[in-house]
């Protein structure tokens, strides 16, 4: 029976301090047809908890006992590229959207957002697709190309680039200006999944940990400007 697993099912697991909040969450996924594995309600529960559960995709607050969301986030997608985190936070403060986006964070939404809007917040961000509260796409942006204009570290002189395939490269090019996955498959007419196993490739060629990481990488090289 525990087969009877639908393909467009995803496991999602709940970390919030609140349990009144986690529970409605929690309920409001199941009854979008999420697969709710977990819940947590502090940082060092969570990141056993997920770790043991590994969910595709983690709706993580920022404000936890025990150790902060950002935290949590950078632990547990250092240990597991795959693993999409969704921050849902109280905050829309500028600061604290760039941290999560830096500590791995492939969406952020602030609570005020409808059932709805996080339902499909959560099937973007477990298809990789990175999900803002509006008004915030820009400001994340915007800091890839701040980071970007930031003098590397001495790390200019490696001893060779990784190649990467031309279908590679347009892909990453992609990435870079910001089109999330769906529209790089209409774009280049290829599946999604295509699309996942380039970028997958281009982060181990790259030896990057997540999409973040790349658009840094594409648009220091200029990538997005080509």
């Amino acid at each position: 029976m525990g087969e009877q697993r639908t393909a467009g099912t995803v496991k999602v697991m709940v970390v919030d301090d609140h349990p009144m909040w986690r529970d409605a969450v929690a309920r409001d996924l199941t009854a979008a047809g999420f697969d709710v594995v977990a819940t947590a309600g502090d940082g060092p529960q969570a990141v056993r908890r997920a770790r043991a559960v590994a969910p595709d995709v983690l709706v993580l607050d920022l404000n936890l006992p025990g150790m902060p969301g950002v935290q949590v986030c950078k632990e547990l997608v250092g240990a597991d590229p795959g693993l999409r985190v969704l921050v849902l936070s109280a905050s829309g403060e500028h600061a604290d959207v760039l941290e999560a986006v830096k500590s791995g964070a492939t969406g952020y939404l602030v609570k005020s957002a409808s059932t709805q809007e996080l339902s499909d917040a959560v099937r973007s961000t477990a298809a990789g697709d990175p999900v803002f509260t509006p008004g915030l796409a820009g400001l994340v942006l915007g800091e890839y190309r701040r980071l970007a204009s930031d003098p590397a570290p001495a790390a200019s002189d490696e001893p060779k680039a990784p190649q990467l395939t031309e279908r590679e490269t347009e892909v990453l090019r992609l990435v870079a200006k910001g089109l999330s996955y769906k529209q790089i498959a209409e774009r280049l007419v290829i599946s999604h999944r295509t699309v996942q196993n380039h970028v997958q490739n281009t982060l181990g060629k790259l030896q990057l940990h997540n999409r973040v990481e790349l658009v840094r990488y594409a648009i220091e090289r200029g990538l997005d400007d080509a």
